[in-house]
């Protein structure tokens, strides 16, 4: 009597095509026996299966280039802009504020355009972005490390823990006045108070994500052989990336407030220009446009780093994992 093709294999639904595959692994053990007039149409069914699931998984290209997504990522921050500017300019037109406290968009726009032909806003903002780079970079070759260790010893997350959280939530200004007795006004104070800003919040992240992970993953290391070091570098720290990706979004945070803050208070000596230190001039001067120039520049500085360097990362590590819809942003 002919074998018939089970049905119940060709309609099982499935979540991947790993699934599909590995029920035509099953299918061909089960009927290694069968004819090759059963095994044919039973391997194209499965075929088409897998594929299918293929194509539900991959990422449709022309819906993410299509109007909607830009209208989200492009039209709508440059409108919300261009209103919130308007709304400016009319306050200044019907209140008539004093303007040396409130000043226009065009009053702010001329500052811009004279600190720009002087040279003096390219160069806060390289000297800042030098600062900010480095000391994240260096913070982030620290504090990784540093986590792993602190999730894989017990004993020392135990002892370490509870100082991690407190450096976090201790404000990054109070390391200035320490560091600047420590390493007078030079670029060696910023780069501290970047670095007591940033490891706390990396390690927490690390830590976090490390505790995420299904200990299953630790389990099927241990019986394929993988040392403690191994199982942090090649499975712990791969399948931890959404909460260490956290932790360096937030560690950049606070490495950058850290640094406008230690350039606003550590001035003179070899410090350098930066936006911090612009911005404390034009307090000084009593230029209020100046200022606004130093916060606008800032505040597009901290929005550029994260729509160019972490919002694509996240991107990709949510494609990665079958969640892309929701990491388009």
């Amino acid at each position: 009597m002919p074998l018939e093709a089970p049905v119940t294999t060709a309609r099982l639904p499935a979540s991947s095509g790993s699934v599909a595959r590995d029920l035509r692994k099953d299918a061909y053990r089960d009927d290694a026996d069968a004819p090759s007039s059963v095994r044919g149409p039973l391997d194209s069914d499965l075929r088409s299966l897998e594929s299918g699931l293929d194509s539900l998984q991959a990422e449709n290209t022309w819906s993410g280039r299509s109007w909607r997504r830009v209208l989200g990522s492009v039209l709508l921050p440059v409108a919300l802009l261009v209103v919130l500017v308007v709304a400016w300019q009319l306050y200044v037109t019907v209140a008539h504020p004093r303007p040396d406290i409130v000043p226009s968009p065009g009053d702010v726009v001329g500052s811009f355009g004279q600190l720009w032909s002087a040279g003096r806003l390219q160069q806060a903002v390289l000297t800042s972005l030098e600062r900010g780079v480095i000391g994240f970079l260096v913070a982030a070759a620290v504090a990784t490390p540093f986590g792993l260790l602190l999730a894989e010893v017990r004993v020392l997350r135990r002892a370490f823990g509870p100082l991690i959280t407190g450096l976090q939530v201790l404000p990054s200004v109070a390391w200035v006045p320490a560091a600047i007795l420590w390493f007078g006004l030079t670029d060696a104070t910023a780069y501290f108070v970047v670095l007591m800003g940033a490891i706390p919040s990396i390690v927490n992240g690390l830590l976090n994500g490390v505790d995420q992970v299904p200990p299953l993953f630790r389990r099927v290391g241990t019986v394929l052989g993988a040392g403690r070091m191994q199982q942090g570098t090649l499975i712990v720290l791969p399948a931890a990336l959404p909460g260490y990706l956290g932790g360096l979004k937030q560690g950049w945070a606070f490495s950058w407030r850290s640094l406008m803050a230690a350039e606003i208070i550590t001035t003179g000596g070899t410090m350098g220009f930066g936006l911090g230190t612009l911005l404390d001039q034009s307090r000084q001067l009593a230029d209020i446009s100046g200022v606004f120039v130093a916060i606008l520049s800032i505040l597009a500085i901290g929005i550029v780093v994260e729509l160019l360097v972490f919002a694509p990362i996240e991107r990709r590590l949510a494609r990665s994992r079958g969640l892309a819809r929701g990491g388009e942003r």
